[in-house]
């Protein structure tokens, strides 16, 4: 198995742009991609960083970080992602937990004042230090089980933990993507996902970088800008979660965008409302929705674009290297239409937590991953997310998946966006909370009528909140760990 990408894509497209960057025009092709990288891992080599180490890393997405995936690659260093928009001591814990030997630090994100205890390196210094010519580096010897990151995942609950991201996954997954989307060297794409986590390095940045595409990073989202960039880059593939979606139909130069060569958003998440579906595909644009998990690929399954109306809601089939099933509360494989929790196995799982054996252990039953996820499929074989496990409540001795009353209340002509949570309550133990953005003010009463139109009443919730805009965790998707904090 070849784990150095970047040393095959200098022989065989060497002139080729690989990586943009957008606001500042910086550019690097493949041979200067490999070159560069090359003469990173020397010098970091030469400070003593040797294969299995762990490299923390807090930066935006630039040139220079994918320098340091290059470097992955070539010496078996570890890259631990972290999130820049953590408070100091949670990315303390990550830096502890993980045991690093170093952080690199983004010019932006170096304050003096903030202790690490690991040495601080800074991304401008290694590059002043890292000599342009190749120089001779030290090939240890590399196998596909070998870690090439750990990326701590945001959780509802406790302390983060760190997936182990295997340069087998990372091979894999790219074969998984570029079957299911038909990913190309022909492709150009505009990457906006931030670095650290999955999203940002997995969905499309590595797939388009095994398969010798151009990349074009973008660090901070702003909706009319990203937009000039789509029609100007002439994108032919973009990855976004719902509100990002909804922000672009919204800004105020989506009329007058020419989309010719973007081939279809990709979109994971909560699924999309069916009339901002339709309102992209009118502009020429598919919808391809998907589901995904850090710890397996995380490029798990897909629709088909032709399938987005028809199936509104489904996240289509599961990619082609993987063996499932669903599994039902009874621990049997669960029927058509019937709620089964979704096992995975294949080439494109985690082997674990880092320094987190009882965490591993519970997520594994044999080879099988155990995802959390709750499914159905229809008579087609379409599948559809039900909800996470641990979104679950129990209202009364029921059941209750938030997703269920969700689905309901984003049809409410008025809803934006809407999230449920199970809160306490003294007769039923528990009972739902609604937290809804609206376009305009609707009363609560409205609002429990439209459930009740079409919801089982213990389903409908008890509890209804009205916010401007519902908090955002750091992969852009609802934060309902806050949601609860806020309620209690």
């Amino acid at each position: 198995m070849t784990i150095d990408w970047y040393q095959k894509w200098a022989i065989y497209s060497p002139g080729k742009i690989a990586i943009k960057e957008a606001e500042t025009g910086r550019e690097l092709s493949y041979a200067q991609l490999n070159q560069k990288a090359e003469a990173w891992s020397a010098y970091l080599q030469k400070q003593g960083f040797k294969k299995g180490d762990r490299l923390a890393v807090l930066s935006e997405f630039n040139l220079e970080y994918f320098l340091l995936f290059g470097l992955a690659q070539k010496t078996g260093i570890i890259l631990v992602p972290l999130n820049y928009r953590l408070h100091h001591s949670e990315l303390l814990y990550m830096v502890k937990d993980a045991d690093c030997k170093a952080i690199i630090l983004e010019k932006q994100f170096h304050n003096p004042q903030q202790e690490w205890p690991v040495p601080r390196l800074g991304l401008d210094e290694i590059a002043a230090q890292a000599q342009n010519k190749a120089q001779i580096i030290e090939r240890p010897s590399l196998k596909e089980e070998d870690p090439l990151f750990i990326l701590y995942t945001s959780g509802t609950t406790g302390f983060p933990k760190g997936a182990i991201y295997t340069h087998k996954m990372a091979m894999w997954n790219s074969l998984n993507t570029a079957l299911r989307l038909e990913v190309s060297a022909n492709d150009r794409c505009l990457q906006i996902m931030p670095p650290f986590h999955t999203g940002g390095w997995n969905v499309l940045a590595t797939p388009l970088l095994h398969f010798g595409a151009s990349m074009l990073i973008m660090p901070k989202f702003e909706a009319e800008e990203c937009l000039k960039v789509l029609q100007a880059e002439e994108i032919t593939l973009f990855m976004a979660v719902p509100t990002m979606v909804r922000m672009l139909s919204d800004a105020p130069n989506f009329e007058q965008t020419e989309l010719k060569k973007l081939r279809y958003f990709i979109v994971g998440g909560e699924a999309l409302p069916i009339p901002l579906i339709e309102k992209w595909a009118s502009k020429g644009v598919p919808i391809r929705q998907g589901y995904g998990l850090t710890e397996v690929g995380p490029n798990v399954s897909s629709l088909n674009s032709a399938d987005a109306l028809r199936k509104r809601g489904s996240i289509g089939f599961i990619n082609f290297h993987f063996d499932w099933k669903l599994i039902n509360e009874n621990g049997e494989k669960a029927q058509t239409n019937e709620q089964g929790e979704l096992w995975l196995k294949g080439p494109c799982v985690s082997p674990g937590y880092w320094n987190n054996p009882e965490a591993t252990a519970s997520s594994k039953e044999g080879d099988w991953f155990k995802t959390g996820d709750v499914l159905i499929e229809d008579e087609e074989g379409y599948l559809y997310l039900v909800d996470r496990l641990k979104n679950m409540y129990i209202s009364g001795g029921e059941n209750i998946y938030p997703s269920e009353i969700e689905k309901r209340l984003i049809q409410h002509p008025q809803c934006i966006e809407v999230a449920v949570i199970g809160v306490p309550d003294e007769k039923w133990g528990e009972v739902g909370c609604a937290f809804l953005a609206m376009k305009e003010a609707v009363p609560e009463s409205e609002i429990k009528e439209f459930c009740q139109a079409e919801l089982a009443r213990f389903k409908v919730p008890k509890h209804y909140r009205f916010l401007k805009e519902l908090p955002k965790n750091s992969s852009g998707k609802i934060d309902r760990k806050h949601l609860k904090e806020s309620f209690a």
